[in-house]
């Protein structure tokens, strides 16, 4: 790299990042740890973590996630700080209990927070000054135990616990006492899943598996407009299509009252670079608006090697709850940073399987497996040296706004668990970019960064014209330079692909819960976005596709109508075909129902 770096015309001017970025990019960028899961050791050491619930606690938001052997908190959802805490059992300092699936909730002033157990000993711990790090015990041995716990504090200040993670049983709920948190009778089964009708609650990557039944998990409550909104987790963590439903009642718990599972799933993202929206809460910001956080798979190195994503969320006028996924993965405004009310600014990925040049390459891992949008593939280096580079060729001179960086875990140190001490936990590397290969200049210069980036992203302050965007690594935390995505967002500076002009969706009679999709190729396009929904005015749910023209998707619900549209991305934009396609069920077609 030196002698490359010396035989060119270097212009060192540093693009310089905003003091306060406006966006912010999925999976968001916090210092996962490595993991205490028992580790495959043929595929090596790596990060995870999952099943997160944020918290806005007096205008800060604390996120919780599984073993991370403490939480962050941040004032502005971008820049997340560590709290290191092993919550301590008060009558034994010696051991402690990793938060798994952590239940956080907010009576009045006071924080409360709990792991996952089937015990009936564990701490219930309390604070009212968590940034500082001042817990306390609460209750010393909470008298319930119960797998993916959720607290829900109501209006009227009544507190509610609810839990569940099986395949066999439903999600319970019961009352607690608020001054003793004792439960007030006995739990009260919630919902089960039902995949004999929703096809999207079906177990499998591709929801078509009958070897094992799905597993409801991860409770969450949120009430709007005096209505109940009941959230769990489903079919597998494992799997793209892992989601959040949404079940609709009158009454925190259910008894003998009616409840609602909507259709389809509140969070679902099925395509794209991170996959996976499931067992996650939902918050405000403290402008009132809402959010919903859930974890993303990963599944290469363990079943349980999770990411964590955030995304846009809310409620229409007629009270249905909704989750954005749509581009879930690019540049998205954090709170209060939208200038037009729009969800994300008009930034496309303009390297999608473009040509790439690396400095080496170690084994399989190979370097388009870098610009492939599958979080699954990585290109490795060979070693983890300072001046290791991967470079991508944008295919022409275009508008460059924001890069994101994903790290892979390439021979990670068989030491490393949890968060790293001793200084050397922190990446470093150096962005160039050129218009002809030839001349460079320094985009962004993080050779003296001493934190934590597995996903790195930056947004610019000023966009510049690039045609090729180089990443040199300085310093790897360990292991190899491996990399899983290296992103490129901004305008192509062309024209916006073609609209699809032939658009088919066919379900059958022997199990409308699946539909055969497809359409015209355009030339023009490399990624396709199917919006559906069960009224054509809410289209909420998308699932990206690229390369191909056709799809087989097995999550509707077999007793309803659907609606469908389809729009065609490409590196300059997006455009929808205006017709949307009802997708009748065959059987009540027959009986003249689908009306």
């Amino acid at each position: 790299m030196k002698k490359l770096i010396a035989s060119l015309l270097i212009l060192f001017v540093v693009v310089s990042v905003t003091a306060q970025q406006k966006t912010y990019c999925n999976p968001i960028n916090i210092d996962y740890g490595y993991t205490p899961i028992p580790n495959f050791s043929e595929w090596g050491r790596h990060r995870a973590t999952a099943d997160p619930v944020i918290v806005n606690y007096k205008g800060e938001y604390f996120l919780f996630s599984t073993n991370q052997w403490g939480y962050w908190h941040s004032s502005d959802m971008l820049n997340w700080n560590f709290v290191s805490r092993k919550f301590l059992r008060p009558w034994n300092v010696n051991t402690y209990d990793e938060l798994c699936a952590p239940a956080v909730g907010i009576i009045g002033d006071t924080m409360i927070v709990i792991g996952s157990t089937y015990k009936r000993d564990f701490t219930l711990w309390m604070s009212t000054n968590p940034k500082a790090n001042e817990w306390k015990p609460l209750v010393d041995s909470f008298e319930i135990g119960g797998w993916d716990p959720a607290f829900f504090t109501d209006d009227d200040g009544r507190l509610y616990m609810y839990n569940g993670s099986s395949n066999t049983y439903p999600t319970l709920g019961v009352e607690l006492n608020r001054k003793t948190f004792q439960p007030i009778g006995t739990r009260m089964p919630m919902y089960m899943l039902q995949p004999w009708r929703y096809g999207w609650q079906r177990f499998g990557e591709h929801m078509d598996n009958t070897f094992l039944d799905p597993f409801i998990e991860g409770s969450w409550m949120t009430k709007h407009n005096g209505k109940y909104y009941f959230q769990y987790g489903a079919p597998g963590t494992e799997f793209s299509g892992y989601a959040d439903g949404v079940v609709v009642a009158s009454k925190p718990l259910f008894d003998g009252v009616q409840a609602f599972p909507a259709s389809d799933p509140l969070s679902m993202k099925l395509g794209g670079f991170a996959r996976g929206a499931g067992h996650g809460a939902t918050f405000q910001d403290n402008a009132g608006n809402y959010w919903h956080v859930s974890t993303i798979m990963l599944s290469v190195k363990n079943n349980f090697e999770r990411r964590i994503g955030i995304w846009p969320a809310g409620f229409d006028k007629d009270d249905v709850m909704w989750c954005n996924t749509v581009f879930g993965d690019y540049p998205t405004y954090l709170p209060g940073q939208s200038p037009d009310g729009s969800l994300r600014p008009q930034w496309n990925l303009l390297n999608y399987k473009t040509p790439v040049q690396v400095s080496s390459v170690l084994g399989a891992h190979e370097a388009n497996n870098a610009v492939d949008e599958n979080q699954k593939t990585y290109w490795s280096a060979a070693t983890g040296n300072n001046g290791e580079w991967i470079q991508t060729d944008l295919g022409n001179v275009s508008t460059v706004n924001a890069v994101q960086i994903n790290y892979a875990d390439q021979d990670v140190a068989e030491d490393h668990l949890g968060k790293i001490n001793g200084g050397e936990q922190y990446h470093q590397y150096k962005l160039w970019y050129s218009t002809d290969g030839k001349k460079w200049k320094v985009l962004v210069d993080k050779s003296n960064n001493k934190t934590d980036i597995p996903h790195e992203y930056v947004e610019l302050t000023t966009p510049v014209q690039a045609k090729f965007i180089r990443l040199e690594n300085v310093h790897m935390p360990t292991g190899k330079f491996a990399l899983s995505g290296l992103r490129v967002f901004g305008n192509g500076n062309g024209a916006k692909p073609d609209s699809v002009k032939q658009f088919i969706v066919l379900r059958t009679e022997k199990d409308p819960r699946s539909a055969w999709i497809k359409w015209s190729p355009v030339d023009n396009a490399y990624a396709y976005n199917i919006y559906y929904g069960t009224a054509p005015d809410k289209l909420y749910n998308c699932i990206m596709v690229h390369d191909i023209n056709e799809y087989w998707f097995n999550g509707l619900d077999k007793e309803k109508v659907y609606y469908f549209q389809v729009e065609t991305v490409n590196q300059n934009g997006t455009t929808k075909n205006q017709q949307v396609v009802k997708s009748i069920v065959p059987a009540l077609e027959i009986n003249g129902k689908n009306d």
